[in-house]
């Protein structure tokens, strides 16, 4: 059993719930609260904010070149989503000046935290497996999206959020970080390995917290 499967294996139980969440059946019914999803990008890009450190600390900790390649992709990858004159926070309104002031609510900042010490403290593989989670999930929840209702894709106003998860180059990035795990560890331990599931399902638990935290508009 390689890693991916053990951790697909491991979180199946979390995989099945995101989809049945209230704020990501809302995107993909298209009747979400605008508030709420206003107040999940705010709270969304100061998340990014902290997982570019996260892949910027994988590049000094990196004992290849080729994992340190494979970090510094990402980082620039995020400039687009931290513009805050394009996209979902320009069409909201939101302004530099207000997620500037803005705070992390204490999902948010819990989630970044350990994703920081994962980084800073563990190996390049369980640096991904505090990745992953976030990158990964998302891609699930686009695809069972389109699987519940193919018309989400075409929603005005969420649209462009699932879209922007179902595209196949998406999920082909997250197969090399995948791929790339499933090289770390193929001399894994026991033991090690039940460590690395233990991140990655850790992980997969503040992403729903995250969408509680979302849903519920809670600091």
């Amino acid at each position: 059993m390689t890693a991916f499967q053990r951790l697909m294996e491991a979180t199946a139980d979390i995989l099945d719930a995101y989809n049945a969440h209230p704020f990501v059946a809302g995107i993909q019914n298209g009747d979400l609260d605008r508030a709420k999803f206003r107040f999940y990008i705010v709270q969304d890009y100061l998340y990014l904010k902290e997982y570019a450190k996260v892949f910027a600390v994988g590049v000094a900790k990196a004992k290849s070149l080729e994992v340190m390649r494979l970090f510094a992709k990402y980082i620039p990858v995020m400039d687009g989503e931290l513009n805050v004159h394009e996209g979902y926070l320009a069409r909201l309104g939101v302004t530099q000046e207000e997620v500037d002031a803005a705070k992390p609510a204490f999902a948010n900042l819990a989630y970044t935290s350990y994703m920081l010490r994962v980084a800073y403290e563990e190996g390049d593989a369980e640096t991904l497996a505090a990745i992953l989670p976030c990158a990964y999930t998302y891609e699930v929840i686009g695809r069972r999206m389109l699987e519940a209702n193919p018309a989400s894709i075409d929603d005005p106003f969420y649209g462009d959020w699932v879209r922007g998860y179902t595209f196949p180059e998406y999920a082909q990035e997250n197969k090399i970080l995948w791929d790339t795990l499933d090289e770390l560890t193929a001399t894994y331990t026991e033991a090690q390995l039940e460590h690395l599931t233990d991140i990655y399902r850790m992980g997969c638990r503040f992403e729903m917290g995250f969408w509680d935290m979302a849903w519920e508009m809670a600091l």
